[in-house]
């Protein structure tokens, strides 16, 4: 609504009656002070109220959200960033037993190219600026760069014990998963010189997600079967608790697009624990399927794709109806363990990790578009580019 003249605002309020005044709700200044004070509570009665919106204080130096009432508003269907889109459509898969990435074009369903890398690759990881693709050799300790605009791999990087990979909201810090060295290693996100050393208590620290503000992240200990909660400022542990089942395994770590719940796979539990993480208190568990493990949200974050490793199938939970609702069974079985959501939404891949293979599905019908031969042992391959804004690590979270 355009604002009247405080000429205007002065003439009105000079001989007003109550309905002229009533109107000058819109005037600032000081004729709005003295429409005010003529109208009394009659004023207030004709100003309609005003909803209150949810503002989210963010991590100092972090990109406000596009939308407060969903953290993945950037993820929409080919809204491509400057900064990527310019790079060609590929799927990289890190082969942990072959130490080599394969590159299949998307629309051919082909490896077009088998990249030497270092010993035991788990992921490859998105740099939080997307110019990036970090391969993390884990028993070779070192990341191994890719550019992928020509695909070509850099000079390796020493980084110890590097099993996963994540970035601080605001792009300042890159954050190791030293899974057996049981520390998260906080590095210059662009060097990777450490900045600090974050000793942990539980055992096999490897998937993340960070709160809608950035403030805190939530981490999964896979051989202790805990979690933990980090200030991601202050770099420090605040919370750890243990499952609430024996010989849990929990894996990835996801957030609810509305930011209130956090979903960790366990591929024990056979399902998806559900916590609160402002509150940090027990989870509950949602069954899914056995092995669970990876868990995309889609482009239109209405729905989250659970991959249950054990049984070769697919779990789909629908956020606004709070339930699952669908499981696709992939042909003649597989092992589906880590991966992405192609930029258009329409395509999920998957490496199938005990099956030197990778499975393309349609998210619309989840019919297997293609399996596709790649090297042993393939892990948490990154479809890129993704839409988003940066990237906060794993195989693609992007804000």
């Amino acid at each position: 609504m355009l604002t009247p003249p405080t000429s205007l605002c002065r003439v009105l309020i000079a001989g007003a009656a109550l309905t002229t005044l009533a109107a000058l709700a819109g005037c600032g200044g000081p004729a709005r002070e003295h429409a005010d004070e003529a109208l009394g509570t009659k004023a207030a009665a004709v100003r309609p109220a005003q909803p209150k919106q949810r503002t989210v204080q963010g991590l100092p130096g972090m990109p406000p959200l596009l939308d407060p009432r969903d953290v993945y508003a950037a993820d929409r269907p080919n809204r491509l960033s400057p900064v990527v889109k310019d790079f060609p459509s590929r799927v990289y898969v890190p082969n942990t037993n072959s130490n080599t990435v394969s590159v299949i074009d998307p629309k051919t369903y082909k490896v077009i190219e088998t990249i030497p890398v270092g010993v035991q690759p788990q992921h490859v990881v998105p740099s939080w600026d997307m110019k990036t693709l970090w391969v993390n050799n884990d028993r070779g300790n070192t990341l191994t760069p890719i550019d992928p605009g020509t695909g070509e791999a850099g000079r390796p990087v020493d980084v110890h014990d590097p099993y996963n990979l994540y970035f601080t909201p605001n792009g300042k810090y890159a954050i190791v998963m030293a899974s057996l060295d049981r520390e998260l290693v906080f590095r210059d996100a662009h060097t990777m010189k450490t900045v600090k050393t974050e000793p942990v208590s539980c055992y096999g620290v490897n998937h993340a997600d960070f709160s809608p503000d950035g403030r805190y992240f939530i981490v999964s200990c896979e051989f202790s079967g805990e979690l933990l909660k980090v200030d991601t400022e202050r770099m420090k542990v605040i919370g750890q608790e243990k499952l609430p089942f024996h010989g849990a395994m929990p894996q990835d770590v996801k957030i609810s697009p509305d930011g209130k719940r956090f979903y960790i796979a366990d591929m024990m539990a056979d399902g998806v624990w559900v916590l609160d993480g402002d509150k940090f208190t027990e989870p509950t568990l949602l069954h899914t399927g056995k092995g669970t493990h990876g868990l995309y949200v889609s482009r239109d974050s209405r729905e989250m794709y659970i991959s249950n490793r054990g049984e070769g199938t697919i779990s789909i939970f629908d956020f606004t109806r709070n339930r699952l609702t669908k499981k696709w069974h992939l042909p003649n079985g597989g092992s589906p363990d880590m991966g992405g959501v192609s930029a258009d939404g329409k395509v999920l891949w998957l490496s199938g990790r005990y099956n030197s293979e990778v499975y393309a599905i349609d998210t619309r019908t989840g019919v297997q578009l293609a399996r596709i031969k790649v090297g042993s042992g393939p892990h948490g391959l990154a479809v890129y580019p993704q839409p988003g804004r940066y990237s906060l690590g794993h195989t693609g979270i992007f804000r």
